[in-house]
């Protein structure tokens, strides 16, 4: 594909370009790329900082506004249900009225969405203005990708995408600890209420700073029927995969929501090939690195995202740390991740993305397979290899999977990439959260009777090894008030011993998805149209 000029419309003055051949030069604050980088960061660290950060206020929330357990789960899914369904959609307002507009309603709207969910009163409203972040996140997440990539000439795109990924990755693993500082030492209205300081310093720099860039054949019109079709797809996909744990993979409702999500999925596809103006034109899937970035992006959060749920539980039930004491056992993962990313997008720049990307995933596939082995005593240096050697990994994937997606897509299709790239982030995040968990619940299901009648516990009724289940799969021991020392040191054994050959085998599985992502690397390449994005001109 050529690459695509972009629309001027800087002012009654001034003349756009016939012929572009390189970026326009920035004068002053306004659109210099390291300070778009700058600008689009502060906006994007607090959507991948509530990815986690809000999991540590939950039991606070939930004892100060008397909420149910399934309340409180809702506080997460509301959040991740939204940002999932609406990322595409986002993306495409975003190539229709420009990202610099996009992200500057996203910030602001995210940054109001928090505020409020501070002042709010009940759990209703909790969930009800999470619903709101999510939505105002999936604006502010795609628009941000395709203000770097109209921004940055291609040779230094990579090292964008690079800082970019880190700061992702970092505020995603420095999530835990920030919100424990704030639940312990303010309150867990504090989590909410520091996005917005945050927000108000996004708009301000994005005020001063960003040039909005609009390819000359920008999308016109809405594909609103493909927009309904997607996204009642995406939300049975996603509902089905958040209620899975609950109603198991064998019921006939997860399997329901599954069949009309695929059904959804399908009219979605013949509907595109069909209208003047489809919402993601499906020549787009012809470039085979492109597919391959978008499955690589799925296969990488499964590994990530599912093995690193059950870490936090190891950490806190079964080594017994305190939330803060849990995220500082986790800087390793984050400094690697801090460290890598920038350096794999300068790689990638020299070398193209197929060897670090596959070098990336069968690191991680190793750290997966490492974190199989830890036990209930393992020290915190063995720990910390692994959590090291993940982020190593997973840092090259971050940025080289981006660039794939959003390199090889039409200049005025940057938007849809990028919401491309996160909803099969969220994706990924939430199948391997659901099926790494069913592998766990398995496993102890499997485990748990044994290992209770080898210690020589007093039998359990169904009903009893139903409860004692739910809670080894999350680390922690069954132990009734009241219980003897000696027999509470025996359930706590049996509980942790059942945890950990769950968690292995969950990680097993995480490392053979992240083997299989080896080779799916391989089918990628540079991006054919990241030239585009150097040639753009100013709005």
């Amino acid at each position: 594909m050529t690459s695509q000029t972009t629309i001027d419309k800087t002012g009654p003055g001034d003349k756009a370009p016939s012929a572009p051949s390189g970026p326009a030069p920035a004068k002053g604050l306004r659109g210099h790329p390291w300070l778009t980088l700058i600008t689009v960061a502060v906006g994007v660290m607090m959507v991948a900082l509530d990815g986690t950060i809000v999991a540590i206020a939950n039991p606070a929330i939930a004892t100060d506004l008397k909420a149910s357990w399934a309340e409180v789960q809702w506080i997460t899914n509301a959040y991740f249900l939204a940002l999932a369904v609406s990322l595409i959609t986002a993306g495409k307002l975003g190539d229709r009225f420009g990202h610099r507009q996009t992200f500057l309603i996203g910030v602001v709207g995210f940054a109001a969405a928090s505020g409020a969910i501070g002042l709010s009163d009940s759990i209703a409203a909790v969930i009800t203005f999470r619903v709101f972040q999510g939505l105002f996140g999936a604006l502010l997440m795609p628009a941000a990708l395709g203000l770097l990539r109209a921004t940055f000439p291609a040779e230094k795109l990579n090292m964008a995408i690079g800082i970019w990924g880190m700061v992702i990755g970092a505020s995603t693993a420095g999530g835990p600890i920030l919100g424990g500082v704030l639940v312990e030492h303010v309150s867990w209205q504090s989590v909410f209420y520091i996005n917005v300081p945050v927000g108000i310093l996004a708009l301000v720099l994005g005020l001063l700073i960003l040039n909005d860039h609009r390819a000359e054949n920008a999308p016109r019109s809405f594909d609103l029927l493909g927009i309904g079709l997607l996204s009642g797809a995406m939300f049975c996909l996603v509902w089905a995969l958040i209620k899975a744990p609950e109603w198991g993979w064998g019921d006939g409702q997860t399997w329901t929501f599954i069949g009309v999500s695929a059904l959804g999925f399908a009219f979605f596809a013949l509907w595109e090939k069909k209208v003047r103006e489809p919402l993601i034109p499906l020549g787009l899937f012809r470039s085979v690195a492109l597919s391959a970035g978008v499955v690589l992006m799925v296969l990488m959060a499964i590994a990530f995202m599912g093995g690193l749920f059950f870490v936090t539980f190891y950490l806190q039930n079964v080594h017994g740390m305190s939330p803060i004491d849990a995220g500082l056992h986790l800087l390793p993962l984050t400094g690697m991740m801090i460290v890598g990313s920038p350096l794999a997008g300068a790689m990638i720049t020299k070398v193209g993305p197929r060897v670090p990307l596959a070098g990336g995933m069968a690191l991680t596939a190793i750290a997966m397979y490492g974190m199989s082995t830890l036990e209930t005593d393992t020290g915190s240096g063995i720990m910390s290899l692994w959590f090291a050697l993940l982020g190593l990994g997973l840092a090259p994937v971050m940025v080289g999977a981006t660039e794939v997606i959003v390199g090889n897509a039409p200049m005025e299709l940057s938007g849809v990439a990028g919401g491309l790239q996160q909803a099969a982030m969220q994706i990924g995040g939430s199948l391997g959260t659901a099926v790494l968990g069913a592998v766990m619940a398995s496993k102890v299901d499997s485990d748990l009777p044994g290992n209770w009648a080898d210690a020589g516990l007093p039998e359990l009724t169904p009903a009893q090894e139903a409860q004692a289940a739910e809670a080894v799969q999350q680390g922690a021991a069954p132990v009734p008030p009241g219980t003897p020392d000696a027999i509470a040191a025996k359930i706590t054994g049996v509980a942790h011993d059942t945890f950990i050959s769950g968690m292995s085998l969950a990680s097993l599985v995480a490392a053979g998805v992240a083997a299989v992502a080896v080779l799916v690397a391989f089918l990628t390449k540079r991006g054919e149209n990241a030239e585009a994005g150097a040639g753009a001109a100013h709005i």
